[in-house]
């Protein structure tokens, strides 16, 4: 077991170290134990968080208990919810690399010998797991959990269900008064948007990665259980610290393919695409499209979870959680049940010792009769993106799309068009330099994509861009286009009425020109000067890669 505080709080040089402790109340005998840092991202930003530093204090406790020293600290979380559809949103993926950094920072400053991470929302997820990777001590982490669904005429809400509503209100579709109604009902308490969305897809997933407690991702943020699980999951860094157990002996490449494998049968969001390259690459695992893909094609979609399906969160955790989709895949072979994880046990001995309720077939499929018999998450290659871009299937019909272009280089530039009913069924909506460095940061577009959804246009258009997707997002949207326009990539070379064709059956994303039609637009291309000169922004765009490569701000190795 190795004691990296020992560094700080012994030997007679360190007595001003000590002083400094003691003036926090601690006392001799808390610092010849060793430290476990217990980071949490709490903020009064968004309801994801708010509620996390009490959480922090239960996970102290179990530290505490367990026989070891916890220190607190916090970092950053953007509320993708609310800086969506303006500004603000460039803010979001690049808030993933500063919590990762952050974390780095302050383990590596105070020299603790463990961690515990504990994340609510979208970016501090992934930000929280990069750092575990990177810093490769022993490291533990628990999801702040899933929001309840609001209620309203015996309907589910969520987040996503307000966004729609716009769109059903700018189209004349909906009143004022029912989209209040809707407003004021969506989010019920605190937690993390409560469909299979990204916040908890990446629960989800940091289950089938290995690197959480069993069961530690879907009970709701409000539930006793989720202080239950928090508290366990400070006892149970205490133990992977005794067990020298690392966040690299778990994050190997078959633990890498069985988050793929989660992903796909829950229907999850794309952004944990560009969020398992970037976990990857911390944890030194050669990750790409192609292993999506292929993966993808094995696993069969069986949740019915918005906002593709009819349910949420708080409905697979009555019927199992993540578990029972975790044995179900396992019990079909589709799982490496040998990888190791946090306890000290292989994923099978987890489950094995998990009793799972009765399951309802309405919630999650038998995998003999699924909603998609291949995964949702589509790879896509052609001439409009070389390097790849993304789909989410789940809840879309269509595979297939041909249509014309209409070209926006500003979301807010589409938003106006959508809600000023100038796109029509037939087109395909492109918005560009959204990219990791043009935007900077890559917006997500739900307010877009939610405001077609709402005036009927969900699979009648479709819809490319370099930027993002929500993963409340749904319909025919295609994301992650790289290269992305900024650098020069073939999606800044479309002009307005040229035919594109998007087709997930075999993997194709073409625009319908002429080579030499591209080459000649190609030469008459200038770049563009950057949104941001100074600052975070301009700082992240000047280090950013390709999102087909997880979009991580340090040098590919």
């Amino acid at each position: 077991m190795e004691i990296s505080s020992r560094n700080v709080v012994e030997g007679t040089s360190r007595a001003p170290h000590r002083a400094m402790y003691k003036a926090m109340g601690l006392t001799d005998n808390d610092l010849d134990k060793p430290f476990i840092g217990v980071c949490h991202t709490g903020n009064e930003a968004t309801p994801c968080n708010i509620h996390l530093p009490r959480l922090a204090i239960k996970a102290k406790q179990g530290v505490s208990d367990a026989g070891f020293t916890p220190r607190e600290f916090s970092t950053i979380a953007v509320s993708d919810g609310i800086a969506m559809g303006h500004e603000g949103m460039k803010s979001s993926l690049i808030s993933r690399e500063v919590i990762a950094d952050s974390i780095e920072l302050m383990v590596r400053a105070h020299q603790y010998d463990g961690l515990v991470g504990i994340a609510g929302c979208d970016k501090s997820l992934p930000g929280t797991m990069m750092a575990m990777a990177r810093l490769n001590l022993p490291s533990i982490f628990v999801y702040g959990g899933t929001i309840m669904p609001g209620m309203l005429n015996g309907k589910q809400l969520t987040v996503q269900d307000v966004y729609e509503a716009v769109g059903a209100y700018d189209a004349g579709n909906l009143t004022l008064e029912a989209l209040k109604n809707i407003e004021n009902y969506a989010c019920p308490t605190a937690g993390s948007c409560g469909g299979m969305f990204t916040a908890n897809t990446m629960a989800s997933i940091s289950e089938a990665l290995g690197i959480a407690l069993p069961g530690s991702a879907s009970p709701p943020a409000e539930d006793e259980r989720r202080e239950k699980m928090v508290y366990d999951t400070g006892v149970a860094c205490v133990q992977a610290l005794k067990n020298n157990i690392r966040p690299r002996d778990i994050l190997t490449f078959e633990a890498f393919e069985n988050a793929i494998t989660i992903l796909n049968a829950i229907g999850g969001s794309t952004n944990a695409i560009l969020h398992l390259l970037a976990i990857s690459h911390e944890a030194k695992v050669k990750l790409t499209y192609d292993d999506f893909e292929r993966v993808r094609r094995k696993v069969p979609h069986v949740a019915d979870l918005k906002p593709g399906g009819m349910y949420v969160m708080n409905d697979l955790d009555k019927v199992g959680g993540v578990p029972l989709m975790l044995k179900k895949l396992l019990d079909r072979k589709l799982l490496h049940e040998n990888v190791l994880t946090i306890t000290g046990k292989t994923m099978k001995q987890n489950l094995d010792n998990i009793a799972l309720p009765p399951s309802n077939d309405d919630i999650v499929k038998p995998l003999a009769n699924p909603l998609h018999q291949t995964g949702t998450a589509v790879i896509l290659r052609g001439s409009l993106a070389p390097d790849g871009a993304v789909v989410k299937m789940s809840g879309v019909k269509i595979t297939k799309f041909t249509g014309k272009a209409k070209c926006f280089d500003r979301e807010e530039l589409a938003f106006d068009a959508v809600s000023q009913g100038k796109i029509k069924e037939g087109d395909v909506v492109v918005i560009r330099y959204e990219g990791p460095k043009g935007g900077p940061g890559m917006r997500e577009m739900l307010a877009v994509t939610a405001a077609l959804v709402g005036q009927g246009l969900g699979e009648k258009v479709a819809m490319v861009t370099d930027g993002r997707f929500s993963g409340a997002t749904r319909g025919f949207m295609i994301g992650h286009v790289a290269p992305e326009a900024y650098v020069g990539g073939n999606i800044a070379l479309v002009n307005d009425g040229d035919e594109i064709t998007v087709d997930t059956e075999t993997n194709k994303i073409d625009l319908h020109i002429s080579p030499n039609e591209m080459e000649n637009r190609r030469k008459q291309w200038t770049p563009r000067k950057p949104n941001y000169e100074s600052g975070a922004l301009a700082k992240y765009a000047s280090l950013v890669g390709s999102a087909a490569q997880g979009a991580v701000t340090s040098p590919i190795w």
